[in-house]
């Protein structure tokens, strides 16, 4: 059994160290709202005042933060994780942020002598409750082949995208194609319902013909027609539309940084940016793009 500390208990964070205690893990935790640590404590894991406290003897170091500067704050920062863990530890990042920070902290890590790999993970909510997370993970091989032996009990599917960062990029790439199929899937049952067609008839159409993707399969936008999607309860739970607009920010940071072409992505950005300004609509879910359309 592992010691493992996890830091940043908020939507993500919170089910997935609920999976690790669920596995018999030893899991001690930090966030900064106290609620959040006390529900945790509730469930079996041990309560810190500090993240250093969280990860005083920790084999394994797990955060999953909003952004970049709470990551090197925490690790670089002040608090300097990377200094106060002890050598043998892991770190694990599992937020979204970009490649630079990511390789930023890492190498840092090295420096000092303590292992890091960026984990980020797709799936959402529903996925990180379930424990069916994919993890995509830059860093050293046998790094993460030790990583695959705690975060086998959150997630179903674990891969290694190459060197450090490479875990955050892969993470946007995959969030801008799903932004792209999300607002496309959106505008096609937007059109068929204003021709007077059943949705969820639609669907099944599309399901079946060359227009199938995940939003259909999974993640249907369109309300009433899938049970136990966001889209069905008033689009609450789930990915947020401020953060898929944040996903979409970076990967357009790391297209420019190279100069690749992202029309499509550019396109949804503008189309999730003027869908934020909707009241309310920054903390639904973001398959609410659908709404933007009628």
């Amino acid at each position: 059994m592992s010691k493992i500390a996890f830091i940043g208990l908020g939507n993500m964070g919170a089910p997935m160290a609920h999976n690790l205690l669920k596995h018999k893990q030893q899991v001690s935790v930090y966030d900064l709202l106290p609620a959040a640590v006390s529900k945790l404590v509730d469930a079996g894991a041990t309560g810190a005042a500090s993240p250093r406290e969280a990860v005083a003897d920790a084999d394994v170091v797990i955060t999953m933060l909003p952004a970049a500067s709470h990551v090197t704050s925490l690790y670089l920062g002040e608090e300097g994780l990377i200094t106060r863990v002890d050598k043998r530890a892991l770190l694990i990042d599992c937020s979204t942020i970009d490649a630079q920070s990511a390789r930023q902290v890492g190498m840092a890590a090295q420096e000092a002598g303590v292992s890091f790999i960026d984990a980020p993970v797709s799936g959402g909510v529903a996925g990180a409750t379930a424990g069916t997370l994919t993890f995509i993970m830059g860093g050293a091989s046998d790094d993460v082949a030790r990583a695959r032996t705690v975060l086998q009990y959150m997630g179903a599917n674990l891969f290694h995208a190459g060197d450090l960062g490479a875990g955050q990029i892969a993470k946007l790439c995959n969030n801008m194609l799903l932004s792209v199929l999300m607002a496309g899937t959106s505008e096609a049952l937007q059109l068929a319902v204003a021709n007077g067609l059943d949705p969820s008839v639609m669907s099944d159409i599309m399901l079946q013909s060359s227009g199938c993707n995940w939003a259909l399969q999974k993640y249907n936008p369109c309300p009433g027609v899938m049970d136990n999607v966001p889209a069905s309860n008033d689009y609450n739970g789930g990915f947020m539309v401020k953060l898929m607009n944040k996903d979409l920010t970076l990967a357009m940071e790391a297209a420019a940084q190279v100069g690749a072409a992202t029309p499509m992505a550019a396109t949804a950005q503008s189309l999730y940016r003027l869908h934020q300004r909707g009241s309310g609509n920054d903390v639904k879910d973001f398959s609410s793009i659908y709404k933007l359309f009628e």
